[in-house]
């Protein structure tokens, strides 16, 4: 089980309310729900190994020099990631916890999580879940190797597990064509402003017909294509757009990362600072609950 811990903490922090505290009253409630989080995930899935990937740059200067606009939404002024009052130092509290409890985490300064559980997913010859909520991972759902992703959209407790059929229902597209769909239709949450013209609906049927922006430009110059001249004229003004938005939006497999070893936990590896924290934050109840789930 490869995690997302960002959409983890995330989803709990919004989930869960503001009313539980710390002993020092501060919010708690992130590191709580990401703890239960994980057994509920452990419970349900059984998994025979996990590790939880974090943000080592949640947004890489190559991909902000390929496209500006990347996640432009999410920035502060400054370029930091604008993140809710109080989740900042819960953050902290649960990247400390994961190693002291011999929860295998893995990150890279120059790359994000996704890129993170990609290579770590191409690794492995083992079936795979994919943890998150982030819909760009649906490009690594593969039947024949068996990665599936579990996806949080709709809260941790209702996670859904899309393999390439449930892809193709959603979008429209396959998981290999994902990247190409969303690229034409554009993401705002990801600052991909599409394709000037093309929706949803137009953008599958772009993909489906000519198989992916290769195949799609491929048609478009064609002297006698049958790409309407709308399309066609669009697609050729988005040229430079297109190549672009393909490298920022393909997840890198090949992060340089050190071996992992992604066993579950039997003991916490640092007892003491496990106790020290959960002193502070008042989380010995979810962390017991995680303990009993991944048993």
């Amino acid at each position: 089980m490869l995690i997302d811990a960002a959409s983890l903490w995330y989803r709990a922090h919004y989930g869960l309310p503001s009313s539980i505290k710390s002993p020092s009253g501060a919010r708690s409630g992130a590191i709580r729900g990401f703890f239960d989080g994980l057994a509920t995930l452990s419970r349900r899935f059984s998994p025979t190994g996990m590790v939880c990937c974090l943000e080592g740059n949640w947004r890489p200067q190559w991909r902000l020099d390929l496209l500006p606009t990347y996640k432009a939404e999410r920035a502060t002024e400054d370029g930091a990631e604008d993140t809710p009052e109080g989740l900042d130092a819960q953050v902290a509290a649960i990247e400390a916890l994961l190693p002291a409890l011999g929860v295998a985490t893995a990150s890279h300064p120059e790359y994000e999580a996704d890129d993170v559980i990609a290579t770590l997913a191409a690794r492995t010859a083992e079936p795979v879940l994919v943890v998150t909520g982030d819909r760009d991972l649906f490009q690594l759902v593969d039947d024949e190797l068996d990665r599936k992703v579990v996806y949080l959209a709709r809260g941790i407790s209702k996670a859904e597990v899309f393999d390439a059929a449930a892809v193709a229902t959603k979008f429209g597209v396959d998981p290999g064509h994902y990247v190409d769909f969303a690229i034409l239709r554009g993401d705002p949450s990801d600052g991909l402003p599409g394709v000037k013209g093309i929706g949803a609906k137009t953008a599958v049927s772009l993909v489906n017909t000519y198989g992916g922006i290769s195949g799609i430009r491929a048609a478009a110059a064609e002297d006698d294509t049958d790409v309407p001249e709308r399309q066609r004229k669009a697609i050729e003004d988005a040229a430079d757009y297109l190549d672009r938005a393909l490298k920022v939006s393909t997840v890198a497999d090949d992060v340089d990362l050190p071996p992992i070893d992604a066993e579950l936990p039997t003991a916490p590896t640092e007892p003491a600072k496990v106790a020290a924290i959960t002193a502070e934050w008042g989380i010995g109840s979810a962390l017991k609950r995680f303990g009993e789930a991944i048993v």
